[in-house]
């Protein structure tokens, strides 16, 4: 079994397969029984104020139907294909991609 948080290698320890890189448990169905507070991952959420920061797009929203909205590239795919544009309506925060 690999670390589902380092990917290193896990060794069966009694009952549960532990990390050796990171300290994370797990059993051997996959359940994870522990993971550092150090490791644990946080998610990053952009509220309203942050959105005015990013580049806008006159592109029309397919829910609203309105001609601005928030773009952002991300990588989705393998490395060698393209980015997606994730677009974001200024008007009605529907979120919609183009590949």
């Amino acid at each position: 079994m690999f670390c589902p948080n380092c990917r290193s290698m896990m060794f069966l320890k009694g009952p549960v397969f532990q990390c050796v890189k990171c300290g994370c448990t797990q059993t051997p169905d996959g359940e994870v029984t522990h993971m550092p507070d150090s490791l644990k991952k946080e998610t990053v959420v952009l509220e309203n104020e942050e959105m005015t920061t990013l580049p806008i797009a006159k592109v029309e929203c397919p829910s609203c139907k309105a001609h601005e909205a928030y773009w952002i590239l991300r990588q989705t795919r393998a490395s060698d294909e393209p980015e997606t544009r994730i677009y974001t309506c200024k008007t009605c925060k529907h979120k919609w991609r183009e590949y």
